[in-house]
């Protein structure tokens, strides 16, 4: 069990997002979690709560928001707005950037899903603070326009019985030009719902975040 020292729930830029901000004892980042706002995703997904339990073993904060406000959610087109989900990522970013207590800390952002597009897109424009992206089988192919011009190391993760989207991703790597890296686990679904999956991903983002994020601690 980790000892943790500080887990508040926010609301999250103008929007007033809901979310939770979970800061273990001696952390040195902050890990922004982007998901595709579909059923099973946002703060409360056990899928997201577990990748951050062990990104908080490793010295790592996170925080779980809603992209979408609760009257915006059924509507499954929000769910493929790359440019409105982007928006919301940029506000967070925006938001972490101006508390003074979060302010210096180096910023990860890990996606899924329509999440990983809008992850991007968010993330080569300002205030450019993100310096490591992991995505779970995510949709970066979403965001043809900007994975050019992403600068910043990603790891892309898919399910090697998920066809379609590691065509995607394997599409899409070719477009980066940024650090980059295609793990597939084997035998894993879109969800990773077999056992041991899940925790194959968590580990894989965090030995990447371990690997990207700076280790200084916030001022």
């Amino acid at each position: 069990m980790v000892m943790t020292d500080f887990i508040e729930q926010v609301r999250v830029g103008p929007m007033a997002l809901p979310g939770v901000l979970d800061l273990p004892r001696g952390a040195h980042g902050l890990v922004l979690f982007v998901h595709g706002s579909g059923n099973g995703s946002g703060r409360r997904s056990m899928r997201n709560l577990h990748v951050a339990q062990v990104l908080h073993r490793h010295g790592l904060g996170t925080l779980l928001f809603d992209l979408l406000r609760d009257d915006e959610a059924p509507d499954r087109r929000h769910v493929f707005d790359i440019a409105l989900l982007a928006s919301r990522v940029g506000s967070a970013l925006r938001w972490v950037a101006q508390r003074s207590d979060l302010a210096a800390w180096p910023i990860g952002l890990f996606s899924a899903s329509t999440g990983a597009a809008a992850a991007i897109v968010a993330a080569v424009q300002p205030p450019g603070r993100v310096v490591a992206m992991v995505s779970r089988g995510g949709r970066p192919d979403l965001a043809p326009g900007h994975l050019a011009s992403l600068d910043v190391p990603t790891l892309l993760i898919v399910g090697g019985a998920d066809p379609e989207v590691l065509a995607a991703n394997r599409a899409a790597l070719r477009l980066l030009r940024c650090s980059k890296r295609l793990e597939v686990i084997p035998g894993a679904t879109h969800l990773f719902e077999e056992p041991a999956a899940l925790d194959s991903v968590a580990a894989l983002a965090a030995d990447w975040f371990d690997q990207h994020l700076t280790t200084r601690h916030p001022s």
